[in-house]
């Protein structure tokens, strides 16, 4: 008898023989059962999964002696016919080469005449996606309203190109693809049919190899008794088909976590020398920091997972090396470079950037830990901040008469002075006003700390207002005409609410709140006594000198660029972002 390759000699002959699609062959088991047979069946799934053989072994259930039914008997005649592709009354096509218009007529024309010997004339036409348009329309009609001793049964990788018209008339069946461990044990039952020893991590590579084919791992182990005889061993995987080791692999994946920059360079290096394919290298790593992401979302959950023993508790280890914040960044950088890496002229040095660059993911911080460190500095207010001046000892709190005047009156390093205010949490306190009360000067204060804390930005324009008064529980907060815009601004529902709360908090409940425009000539303010602890002013803040005269209102701005590039709260600020000054403008 002629040789027969591993994946013709043990193909699956019924539905228990099928692997790692039992959601179809359950299915199509009640069907069979219960005699809920539909007309038409579609079966997608990637190659080498079993839509051919599911569609046979459905063809001999329904044309068995005595069918439909399940357990039909090896020796049936027409089973045999249909194994060896010999049956008169199931027509295999190939959609690739009768994918005319003519071919779909004949078809239509030669359905009409009843089976030879069987129940079914049956028609299993393979990659029907190549159908042409023409041939699609041509079959619609037959395909829904067919002899009733018609079936049709369709196979497709790329389902998307099949016809809507189509799909609507089938039923559709989308097969997986198979795990790694059905697949290594179904490699290790023929192995030992076939008297061949092969150890576990072979079977492993195998597996890896064949990204969920069934077929595709038969034809590796067939060709690998050819190469190697009865005995085969992970390295012989590895050497023919250019695969680097699960060992590698993990040690690479280790450099990476460490930050060992290196020793990942050394083991990609001695990969590429030895002649390993770098894209299926590069879909390993993304393989395990998947795996690796998974087992810390699901807390070392295995059974999500498709690893061996060996990176089940490599995963385990590794999990402390970074977190998930961090192996998400990671994800993302190999994902992007695993799509340049089609194009690349250079695989090596395209994956060596990617290294790289995936190291640096793993050190970053996110945009969320930036801001939770702003608000514990602005929470700190600027005692983090302190600028040194020569000596090592920090200047002096400027008095409420400097800070007062030191207001710039440009647009722009206004808006610089409020952030950099929100951010530390500098108080304000209003120029040129007549004084207010003690208590309404601390319960302000108290106020833009209390708000501050909340929402830094409603902090920056209360910045600029004054407490008019507080009477019959109405507070009434002023803004001057320089900055009469921010009225519109804060004047809403949720600062209101925002100021309420706040106020509460502070024993003053139920307080409605009021803004108005005032005159800066009559805006209260704090008096010195009882104004808020002085904050000492960065070198950075645009300073400006007043006349001595109250009467004066003209004010020289003096800003010093490299004065702002020294800052602390700029430096810390470009610290934690990672950035750095282009262009500073005045």
């Amino acid at each position: 008898m002629a040789y027969q390759v591993i994946a013709r000699k043990y193909r699956p002959q019924r539905f228990n023989d099928v692997v790692g699609q039992e959601h179809v062959t359950r299915t199509l088991t009640n069907a069979i059962e219960q005699k809920r047979i539909a007309h038409a069946y579609l079966f997608c799934g990637p190659r080498g999964t079993g839509k051919t053989t599911i569609a046979r072994i459905f063809a001999k259930c329904l044309n068995c002696e005595g069918g439909p039914k399940i357990d039909f008997s090896d020796q049936d005649p027409r089973c045999i016919e249909i194994t060896e592709g010999r049956s008169l009354d199931v027509l295999e096509i190939d959609g690739a080469s009768n994918n005319g218009v003519e071919q779909v007529r004949e078809l239509r024309e030669t359905c009409k005449y009843a089976p030879a010997n069987s129940k079914f004339k049956i028609y299993i036409i393979d990659e029907v996606h190549m159908l042409s348009t023409a041939a699609f329309n041509a079959l619609l009609k037959t395909l829904e309203e067919p002899p009733a001793h018609v079936k049709f049964m369709f196979a497709t990788t790329d389902p998307e190109k099949v016809l809507p018209t189509i799909l609507s008339r089938c039923q559709r069946f989308d097969l997986r693809r198979i795990p790694a461990a059905l697949i290594v044990k179904h490699l290790t039952h023929i192995a030992k049919l076939e008297k061949v020893k092969i150890d576990e991590p072979a079977l492993y590579a195998i597996a890896r190899g064949a990204d969920g084919g069934m077929r595709d791992a038969e034809s590796t182990l067939d060709q690998l008794i050819s190469f190697c005889g009865d005995k085969i061993e992970e390295a012989d995987v590895l050497t023919m088909f250019g695969l680097a080791a699960q060992s590698q692999v993990l040690g690479l994946s280790q450099a990476v976590l460490a930050g060992e920059i290196q020793t990942a360079l050394g083991l990609l290096n001695e990969l590429a020398q030895n002649g390993k394919d770098l894209g299926r290298l590069l879909a390993d790593l993304l393989s395990h920091f998947r795996n690796l992401l998974i087992f810390q979302v699901s807390r070392g959950d295995l059974k999500l997972l498709e690893v061996s023993q060996v990176e089940a508790a490599t995963l385990k280890e590794q999990s402390a090396l970074a977190n998930t914040e961090s192996l998400t960044r990671m994800l993302e950088v190999l994902t992007d470079f695993e799509l340049r890496l089609r194009d690349a002229a250079s695989r090596k040095i395209l994956l060596e950037v990617a290294l790289l660059k995936t190291i640096e993911a793993r050190n970053a911080v996110s945009l969320d830990s930036v801001l939770k460190q702003l608000n514990q500095l602005r929470g700190q207010g600027s005692a983090g901040f302190q600028p040194a001046s020569s000596g090592g000892v920090p200047p002096p709190a400027p008095s409420a008469e400097r800070r007062a005047t030191a207001r710039p009156e440009t647009q722009g390093t206004k808006s610089i002075q409020r952030v950099a205010d929100a951010v530390v949490g500098a108080p304000p306190v209003p120029a040129q006003a007549a004084p207010v009360s003690a208590d309404l000067a601390g319960l302000w204060a108290g106020l833009i700390e209390a708000v501050g804390r909340v929402s830094p930005f409603t902090r920056s324009y209360l910045v600029d207002a004054n407490p008019v008064s507080f009477e019959k529980n109405i507070l009434t907060i002023g803004f001057d005409p320089e900055f009469e815009d921010h009225l519109g601004l804060v004047d809403n529902a949720r600062n209101h609410a925002l100021l309420q709360t706040k106020l509460a908090e502070l024993g003053r409940p139920n307080t409605q709140i009021k803004f108005v425009r005032v005159e800066a000539s009559t805006a209260p303010t704090a008096p010195p006594a009882t104004a808020a602890p002085a904050v000492p002013v960065a070198p950075a803040r645009p300073v400006v000198s007043a006349t001595a005269t109250a009467k004066e209102k003209t004010a020289v701005v003096s800003f010093n660029k490299n004065d702002f590039k020294n800052d602390p709260l700029i430096q810390r600020a470009l610290e934690i972002f990672k950035g750095q000054i282009v262009e500073v403008r005045a």
